[in-house]
């Protein structure tokens, strides 16, 4: 049984998906990739503006979301490979991708989520599952764990630990965890199950990214306005310089793609 993709009110938004907390040790350093990043798109400030829809083409016959397909087998297969080549994503990382953004058009069409909007926090957050040198496996399970630096309030968000290490394997400091970076405060929240096995898991870019998807679109309501991109993208991480490099990654996503 899948879990509900009914709203979820009463408690509003938490603690931001990645917050501060978007922060991965790589090679030796710290490469900061939630909103501590320098990009052609300045700070963050009043001409930033909301990344382009792009669309997702179904599959024909794949079903849907509400009879249970898994949604990893909604996009459709040949523009999976067409966009892949195009954009250098890898492409299981964007069938996750695709699939949320079709279950977001069918569930939440108000919302207006583009493929690309999850493409580019995928990038910042985590290089599409890549970051430590893994990828994305067939099963959409990362080959290696993706868990960030701890939120002892060094430099970064202080969060205490909320889950006795279950998600993040660590009782002191909640860590940011998986391909899309939930805490684990967020993820107990908002974790969406997307491909049949009735278990959300933090570290499958199929649930990850579903997961995010409901999360962006409760944050933003409308995607397709600049008011609502931007407020669904503080929602996962406040930092203005984050904004820009997510929006610079929608966007040449989405361009690439058009050809």
């Amino acid at each position: 049984m899948r879990f509900s993709l009914s709203s979820r009110s009463g408690s509003g938004p938490v603690a931001g998906v990645a917050g501060a907390a978007g922060v991965l040790t790589v090679m030796a350093g710290v490469l900061a990739l939630s909103g501590c990043a320098t990009t052609p798109g300045g700070d963050g400030g009043p001409d930033a503006t909301y990344a382009v829809f792009a669309e997702t083409p179904a599959a024909s016959g794949a079903g849907s979301y509400a009879d249970d397909t898994p949604t990893a087998e909604l996009p459709d297969p040949a523009w999976l490979d067409e966009v892949a080549e195009a954009t250098g994503i890898p492409r299981r990382a964007l069938q996750g991708y695709a699939g949320a953004a079709l279950v977001s058009a069918e569930v939440r069409p108000e919302c207006h989520l583009g493929w690309n909007t999850l493409a580019g926090i995928g990038w910042v957050e985590s290089h599409h599952g890549t970051i430590f040198g893994g990828a994305i496996q067939e099963n959409g399970v990362t080959s290696d764990l993706i868990i960030g630096v701890p939120l002892d309030g060094v430099g970064f968000q202080e969060i205490p630990d909320s889950d006795d290490g279950a998600v993040d394997g660590d009782t002191e400091w909640d860590r940011a965890v998986g391909p899309m970076q939930f805490v684990p405060t967020t993820w107990a929240a908002w974790a969406t199950e997307a491909n049949g096995d009735g278990v959300p898991d933090i570290h499958n870019i199929d649930d990850s990214s579903l997961s995010a998807a409901e999360y962006l679109c409760f944050s933003g309501g409308d995607l397709g306005t600049e008011e609502g991109w931007r407020a669904a993208i503080a929602g996962y991480n406040e930092s203005p310089a984050y904004l820009d490099e997510v929006l610079e990654y929608a966007d040449r996503y989405a361009s690439e793609a058009a050809g």
